[in-house]
């Protein structure tokens, strides 16, 4: 591993190489850095000269030898944005200081030694799996995502727009018939100018030419060309208003299916509002790319081109003259484009954070009118409204500007032509006729050419939200199923935890070799203080999470050779969190087991004795619980919440704190649902009450993320352990409250 810093916090390379049996410490003995210049931002500067004086050649390298067997441990110090390998030997010293980056290889050379030592075999640790470079080898920028080499500075826009143009082709036919009416639409709009000026004008009124003095038919010529293009606009309006549902419906159920196949850890890196803000304004900004843009665009596209045809026939000198302006445009619209782009991006974050507030106290309103924090929620939605305001208010002034100035040098070209024009019908060197079809023309490419100045506008919105679209879609699950993935329809329930490691970061374990063993219908309690790991270690089963080292089997395969679907059809969780959906009660039971019928249900809820508090409610089973509905209690909420489980009918059963925060009827009650949800089942049942796990075989107690003991209860109780001091605890607690209640 490469340790880029010196004890002092300079910068200097120092390499640390583990063999079989020695550990090779190689340090280079240049001079250390006081600033450490990383990719994409070398600036020249007399203070980066200075901080990084330039060598003619290095000065080479101190290396040091170590025999494994000298080594008494090696271990990471966690330091702020940074670290420490400290090695004890014959005294204790620190090897190597490193920057936050290196944190993941630190952890797994300090994981690799401890096998070495114990002469283990290293494949489980993965040594060689990275992820690449951290940061963008371009500009420097660190990626926003660990395993996605994306960059969205150097992100090139022609490939997410081309990515988008793949994502068309369902909708082809649809664009292509959009395209084909509104060309239609626009090839019979051009034929009026010229009825309506040359023809109607010079031969109608001036009785020269095919329609002298034929102003009747001309009119029935003029309105009928009008009913064509009134014809053809209705039907690709009609057909774009279905296309439109279509893509928006298509765009966020791509986008929420992708949020979907993540792994929890996306979700608890995440705000809510956020992932709101992806799953509608983005889709709403793409849904525009589609129907107003790409149709549109290439309309637009084919109308300037027929039209500055149709003007250059027509008089090619006053074509010249208005499209003086046209090269400032271009200029103006180089120019805006990269800025538009930041002031949407610093728009959509604003946003993001506004909507994030607002999802947070909405689903905490409870928690703020408790400790009375109502005008502490003001003042920080206040604070993320303004930022959102004023992010607004850059956006809409820079384009508010920009686009008023390209219209009016867009529109300069027609005063032009009316100046130089009835000079020239003064002149006589042009009918009067045809400068009013030449106007004409004129104000109809103005639509065009407005489009194309709002292109900007729009193109800066399309490819931001779909560069934030594609960002979840890209996404890669810390959790993934292998192709060849082993799928078991019933398992056996027989789990196998050897010597696991996992933390949620590098270098910071929260289960540290933790081993257990589960036989097919066996109870297995789980004990120990809070933040013990216990949770972790079931979450770890299920698979929520994938561990760093160990393995966990089950029925004798490693879980991560078997697929999703083998997993969440046998592995049931009931835990002291219950969320309870927007819906009925039956709806909120049948969750489980959508396909079941109503007699499954109400025999899953007597089974979770729930059925007669059911009952009770006003519509009973079709009672409308959740968000805008009745009001469960605690009891009630865990109660549907082993029902479902119940109707799961799996075979390992996970009971997280499912007895937790409630009162002792109410306890006996559920544990009563409880002893009939287990039999048969594998169950791990995690409980801070221990009177819960009187019915377990065996007992594990954690504490700081090891199994300190394990057991039956009558072997831990002799013991006088860790097991024993919860037990004592936990009957004083009883005690207490017994004295408190009397």
């Amino acid at each position: 591993m490469i340790c880029d810093r010196t004890t002092d916090g300079k910068f200097l390379d120092t390499y640390l190489i583990l063999t079989g049996n020695r550990l090779f410490i190689a340090t280079s003995l240049d001079e250390p850095a006081k600033e450490k210049i990383y990719k994409g931002y070398a600036v020249p500067s007399a203070k980066t000269e200075n901080a990084q004086p330039k060598q003619s050649q290095p000065a080479g390298w101190s290396i040091e030898s170590f025999e494994l067997a000298q080594i008494e441990s090696l271990s990471i110090v966690n330091l702020v944005a940074s670290g420490m390998v400290v090695m004890r030997a014959a005294e204790e010293r620190t090897v190597g200081a490193f920057t936050n980056g290196e944190m993941g290889r630190a952890s797994r050379f300090a994981s690799a030694f401890e096998k070495l030592k114990k002469q283990e075999s290293l494949e489980e640790l993965h040594l060689h799996e990275e992820h690449g470079h951290a940061s963008c080898p371009k500009c420097g920028m660190i990626y926003p995502e660990e395993g996605r080499q994306i960059c969205p500075k150097c992100m090139k826009k022609h490939a997410i727009f081309g990515r988008l143009l793949s994502f068309a082709g369902q909708y082809k036919k649809s664009m292509a018939l959009i395209i084909f009416f509104m060309l239609l639409n626009s090839g019979t709009g051009l034929v009026i100018p010229y009825l309506q000026g040359t023809v109607l004008i010079d031969q109608g009124l001036g009785g020269n030419g095919m329609f002298a003095h034929q102003i009747g038919l001309i009119i029935l010529l003029i309105i009928g060309f009008r009913t064509l293009s009134l014809l053809f606009g209705v039907l690709y309006g009609v057909i774009n208003a279905k296309m439109s549902a279509n893509i928006a419906f298509d765009l966020k159920s791509s986008v929420f299916s992708a949020m979907q196949r993540l792994s929890l850890s996306f979700f608890q890196r995440k705000q809510t509002g956020q992932l709101m803000t992806r799953v509608n304004n983005d889709a709403t900004e793409l849904q525009y790319f589609f129907v107003d843009g790409m149709s549109f665009f290439i309309v637009n596209a084919m109308n300037i081109i027929g039209i500055t045809t149709i003007l250059l026939i027509l008089d090619w000198k006053l074509t010249l003259l208005c499209f003086l302006p046209l090269p400032i445009v271009v200029i103006l619209v180089r120019k805006a484009f990269p800025r538009l782009w930041r002031l949407s991006w610093r728009r959509h974050r604003t946003i993001s954070r506004m909507n994030a507030i607002i999802s947070d106290t909405i689903r905490g309103t409870r928690v703020v009118k408790a400790f009375g924090k109502e005008q502490k929620e003001m003042e920080r939605f206040h604070t993320s409204n303004l930022a959102y305001s004023h992010a607004d208010q850059s956006f809409n002034k820079f384009a508010g500007t920009m686009f008023p100035v390209l219209n009016v040098l867009t529109q300069t070209g027609g005063i032009l032509i009316w100046s130089f024009g009835g000079w020239m019908v003064m002149g006589g060197d042009i009918s009067f006729g045809k400068v009013l079809t030449f106007v004409s023309y004129m104000h109809m490419l103005y639509g065009p050419i407005q489009f194309m100045n709002n292109i900007v506008s729009w193109w800066s919105y399309c490819m931001s939200a779909a560069q934030r679209i594609f960002e979840i879609q890209d996404s890669v699950p810390d959790v993934t199923e292998k192709a060849n993935a082993v799928h078991l329809d019933r398992m056996n329930g027989d789990i196998e935890v050897s010597n696991i490691v996992f933390g949620y970061e590098p270098n910071k374990a929260i289960l540290k070799q933790v081993s257990m063993r589960a036989k097919p219908g066996q109870m297995i309690g789980v004990v120990g203080h809070s933040g013990a790991g216990k949770s972790t270690l079931v979450n770890i089963i299920s698979r929520l999470y994938d561990v760093s080292e160990g393995e966990v089997r089950i029925d004798g395969i490693n879980i991560k050779d078997l697929s999703s679907a083998s997993l969440r059809n046998n592995i049931g969780i009931v835990s002291q969190d219950v969320y309870v959906f927007s819906g009925s009660i039956a709806e909120n039971i049948a969750y489980a087991n959508p396909d079941c019928s109503v007699e499954d249900i109400i025999y899953a809820a007597k089974i979770a004795h729930a059925h007669d508090f059911i009952e009770k409610l006003p519509d009973g089973y079709d009672t409308i619980v959740g968000t805008g509905g009745h009001n469960l209690s605690g009891g009630e909420k865990q109660r549907l919440s082993i029902a479902r489980a119940v109707l799961h009918n799996p075979r390992i059963l996970i009971l997280d704190e499912a007895t937790a925060s409630l009162d002792t009827e109410t306890e006996l009650q559920i544990q009563a649902a409880l002893d009939s949800l287990i039999k048969g089942r594998t169950t791990i049942a995690i409980a801070h009450r221990l009177s819960t796990l009187r019915n377990a075989d065996f007992l594990i107690v954690m504490d700081n993320g090891k199994v300190v003991e394990s057991g039956t209860h009558e072997e831990l109780m002799t013991r006088e352990g860790a097991y024993y001091g919860l037990v004592k605890k936990h009957d004083e607690a009883l005690k207490m409250n017994e004295v408190i209640s009397a």
